[in-house]
């Protein structure tokens, strides 16, 4: 494998590891003291047991942090262009958000779970915008081979010099 497609793995392993570290760390929400079957939920959320939750999400967060550190250290050695954090950053941070999202969404409370309708309110546009700048960022990086500065930028150097 390339030096190219191991950060391209990378890049991909942390931002599909961040909200799985976050929505089984975080854990169930459910209403303390009440029975399962008396609780009331927005969403089901998925028939996987606690501790299972929580050694996916410590999994996840080993693969996260090992993904980072790979990243991190080849941005400091210049093989990996640190622009590119401008796209995985929003998608990790919208990760996150999702992780912890569901997490509220499926948690099982006494009447209506007004947690959720906040958090579809507030968090899904929040998300979505997150989502959308990466994207649009990553496009405009991927343009050119310059970031659509043209062939001639150099990082570091003022747009359109060329050196």
């Amino acid at each position: 494998m390339r030096i190219q497609g191991m950060h391209q793995l990378a890049a991909g392993v942390l931002t599909v590891a961040a909200p799985v570290a976050t929505w089984g760390l975080v854990g169930r929400q459910d209403e303390p003291g009440v029975p399962p079957r008396q609780l009331d939920r927005a969403v089901q959320p998925p028939d996987v047991p606690a501790g299972a939750e929580t050694a996916l999400g410590l999994g996840a967060l080993l693969l996260a942090a090992l993904s980072a550190a790979l990243l991190v250290r080849a941005s400091r050695s210049g093989s990996f262009d640190r622009r590119w954090w401008q796209v995985l950053a929003p998608l990790v941070a919208a990760g996150v958000l999702a992780g912890a999202g569901w997490q509220v969404v499926t948690a099982g409370v006494i009447g209506a779970n007004i947690g959720a309708g906040m958090f579809l309110v507030l968090g899904t546009p929040v998300i979505a915008g997150l989502v959308l700048w990466a994207v649009g960022r990553g496009i405009w990086l991927s343009r050119a081979g310059g970031g659509g500065l043209g062939d001639g930028y150099t990082p570091g150097s003022p747009a359109g010099s060329g050196a």
